[in-house]
């Protein structure tokens, strides 16, 4: 008898692999019937990662989301799997024990099957709270592993974090291949020896196109045992995103398995419906390089989906680092010169901190030192003059254990600051929140909502959720989709003019005065001076210190709240951008001297 592949459909992933935001409920509710009548999927991602704040960023509620996306698939008989961070949750930061758990059982009442947990650090004390609260919650626990390719991350190497998850009452593992840099025949091996000591464990593949390889490692981990796979369709499939279900179907079929047929009039409806949406609004968020794959991922490691961050990175930087060379008397670089010197410094920066897996957060951490040394270095200056408080943070273990050990200089830098690492356990550091948000939505007069849903979501994204109740976030978007659609076609314009002063030309500032130093947006979204809601969201004043390092505001993105560091030492020269508004990723909204 053939043995049966089954397919996940990754409908929340595909869009977050794109672009910046995900389809809205009304979007989601006209896929879903159709997505039943593919007839091919007997799961479907629903939600998880970014679909929360993404809602919310909406001015919807994720909640009422969640509910209405899910009940036609469980009403079919179709699973339905969230993806969650471990420590972090469902965002960018650690979160406590206490809000964790309830995330568990708000996610089981709304309807939700699976619990796909991911630690970034493969530390599976940052997954135990995640097994043990998706099985008291109801749910299935799908603990996975952070898939990269290192002299560290051997077979024996994750066969020691399975062992820990399965000791912890995992029902699931999923091979998380988030770079889709996972070598083919590699990863059968991981798979067999999976199968072989925990043959009752059901093992799901997630592989990113990428770099090319995800087809054959599908092939290769259904051949050593490996139960579902996940796929994606057209238009949002290949490139950086996910192989499609049609040529994984066959590539299955024509290997010897049982695969399900697929009704090609639902896919084509489920494809040109997609589309409508890409249409509508989303395109308009979508980084239209997610299209290619590309091999230099191969080398660098680093996700697809960072490619457009990068790049948009790197053009921020451009102007500073040629104006640095020019006044060395050195030949400028070319925009391709400097991305594949970026790639050379990722693989130098890896493996010295410790060769992290290249997931959500720590790839934008080894990104953002890498290119900060990239600028030191062009300017003539040592590396690791730059090292931000979160990538400190995980130098010295706070967010986990790291797979490899730190370079001597590494650990030479921590004990030059007086910096000590943390051996404890990570969540440790984090007491329970739930009395204080519980509280806090007695004094506002707020509901907790069915199965305290609402609680949840105010302690797991306190700002977005207040941004959503207040109007502020509805509007908002409805501002930024407005203005994406006067300059669709047209070149973006990514330095604002400064306060009182028309016309404002950064590379102008700089040349007048050789000692500034711009504070550029590290991604793009809303400009919050200060998350605190107590405090006034004004900018600092002119003249007011900052030292390297010091976040000095921060930035809504579609995944959270990211947080714009000083570079340099300095006084506060010039301020760019105010509270609330829109910046671009790379945008110049201030200078130090």
């Amino acid at each position: 008898m053939k043995r049966e592949i089954k397919f996940s459909l990754i409908y929340r992933d595909m869009w977050q692999s794109s672009g910046k935001y995900t389809p809205r409920v009304d979007q989601l509710l006209e896929i879903a019937p159709v997505i039943i009548d593919m007839g091919c999927f007997d799961r479907v991602e629903t939600n998880g990662g970014a679909f929360e704040q993404v809602n919310l960023l909406y001015g919807q509620n994720p909640n009422v989301a969640v509910r209405q996306w899910v009940a036609p698939f469980k009403k079919a008989g179709i699973q339905t799997h969230m993806l969650e961070r471990g420590l972090n949750g469902l965002r960018m930061n650690p979160v406590p024990e206490d809000v964790r758990y309830l995330m568990f059982k708000v996610k089981k009442a709304q309807g939700v099957d699976i619990a796909r947990s991911f630690c970034g650090l493969n530390d599976h004390r940052n997954l135990k709270a995640s097994v043990i609260g998706a099985k008291q919650a109801g749910m299935i626990s799908q603990a996975s592993l952070s898939i990269t390719y290192s002299p560290v991350h051997t077979v024996e190497y994750y066969m020691d974090v399975v062992d820990h998850l399965v000791e912890y009452g995992c029902d699931e593992i999923c091979l998380k291949d988030m770079a889709g840099i996972g070598r083919p025949v590699y990863l059968g091996r991981l798979v067999k020896a999976i199968k072989d000591k925990y043959p009752h464990i059901i093992v799901q593949y997630h592989g990113h196109s990428g770099p090319g390889f995800s087809a054959a490692s599908m092939l290769e981990v259904a051949r050593a045992g490996a139960d579902v796979l996940d796929a994606a369709i057209e238009p949002l499939s290949w490139g950086k995103i996910h192989p499609d279900v049609i040529t994984l179907r066959e590539m299955m079929l024509d290997a010897g398995f049982a695969v399900k047929d697929i009704n090609m009039d639902a896919y084509m409806e489920a494809r040109s419906l997609t589309q409508k949406f890409i249409d509508d609004f989303l395109g308009y968020f979508i980084e239209p390089t997610n299209h290619f794959c590309s091999s230099l991922l191969i080398g660098c490691g680093l996700p697809g989906g960072m490619m457009g961050s990068m790049m948009s990175d790197l053009k921020g930087f451009h102007n500073a680092i040629n104006m640095s060379l020019r006044n060395q008397g050195k030949p400028e670089l070319t925009l391709d010169q400097l991305v594949v010197k970026l790639f050379e410094e990722v693989e130098y920066v890896w493996p010295r901190l410790g060769y992290p897996p290249l997931v959500t957060p720590f790839s934008q951490y080894t990104k953002n030192t890498a290119l900060m040394n990239l600028m030191h270095t062009l300017k003539g200056e040592e590396r690791w003059k730059t090292i931000d408080p979160d990538t400190m943070n995980m130098i010295l273990g706070k967010t986990g254990r790291l797979p490899g050990p730190l370079a001597p200089e590494i650990v030479q830098i921590v004990k030059d600051k007086g910096l000590e690492f943390y051996t404890g356990n990570p969540q440790d550091a984090y007491p329970d929140e739930l009395p204080k948000f519980i509280k806090m939505m007695e004094e506002e007069g707020w509901d907790r909502g069915q199965d305290d849903e609402e609680l949840f979501e105010f302690a797991m994204h306190e700002r977005q959720y207040r941004d959503y109740k207040s109007g502020v976030a509805e509007k908002r978007f409805n501002d930024a989709l407005e203005a994406e659609k006067e300059k669709a076609g047209a070149p973006k314009i990514v330095v604002r003019p400064v306060v009182e002063v028309p016309k404002f030309d950064a590379e102008g500032y700089m040349e007048k005065h050789p000692d500034a130093h711009p504070i550029q947006s590290t991604a793009a979204g809303q400009l919050i001076w200060h998350v605190d809601p107590a405090q006034e969201s004004v900018a600092p004043a002119i003249g007011t210190p900052v030292t390297e390092g010091q976040t000095i505001c921060h930035v809504q993105a579609y995944y959270g709240l990211e947080p714009i560091k000083a570079l340099f030492n300095g006084k506060i020269a010039s301020i760019n951008a105010r509270h609330g508004d829109k910046v671009a990723k790379g945008e110049v909204i201030g200078f130090i001297e």
